[in-house]
């Protein structure tokens, strides 16, 4: 089996709080936006895009994160705020993963949300392959208004996914696949 294949069957993804230092370099991060890019496009529509959060950035949206959770959440203890606080904190690199459909006669919308949807799947098989642990994440913070307007999402944009990508501090065992025969049919 070649290098590729066997790298794909080995993937899994590595919880966030299990991420760490040192992260990606910044040549290595435009090799994982260059290579989560190259996904199917019909029409090269390119209807999705990224937002890096590295460094103070986690800090930063953490706040509005706790903030919004606190504000519906007014109940809630101290412990479950810094959650909040910490979430995009953890990996060094989160990257944000925006859908965005382009209006198009030809090509549906579902059709551009998948290709966002490829896009990190590129995103955390390249991780991979550059030796990084990598997790897609969404969570209440991808739905709720307030933290994207805070991340400059513009109405009619989502986000497909949060990759966080660093060094794995563990190494997660794999789980269970389902089994070929319970998910394969033959036409």
């Amino acid at each position: 089996m070649n290098d590729s294949l066997s790298r794909l069957l080995q993937r899994r993804s590595v919880p966030s709080r299990w991420l760490g230092e040192p992260g990606p370099s910044e040549p290595e991060i435009e090799t994982l936006l260059t290579v989560a890019s190259r996904v199917p496009d019909h029409g090269k529509l390119v209807p999705w895009r990224f937002i890096l959060i590295q460094g103070d950035a986690g800090q930063r949206l953490g706040e509005v994160l706790a903030s919004v959770f606190q504000a519906d959440n007014p109940e809630a203890g101290e412990d479950k705020i810094a959650t909040e606080r910490e979430r995009f904190a953890q990996a060094p690199l989160v990257v944000a993963v925006v859908s965005r459909v382009v209006p198009h006669v030809k090509i549906p919308d579902w059709e551009q949300v998948l290709s966002a949807g490829a896009v990190c799947m590129n995103l955390l098989n390249a991780a991979s392959a550059l030796g990084y642990g990598a997790s897609w994440l969404t969570g209440w913070a991808a739905f709720d208004r307030r933290v994207l307007d805070a991340l400059g999402l513009k109405p009619e944009e989502r986000i497909a996914g949060f990759i966080h990508i660093g060094t794995a501090k563990e190494t997660p065992g794999d789980r269970d696949r389902p089994s070929l025969n319970d998910i394969v049919t033959r036409f």
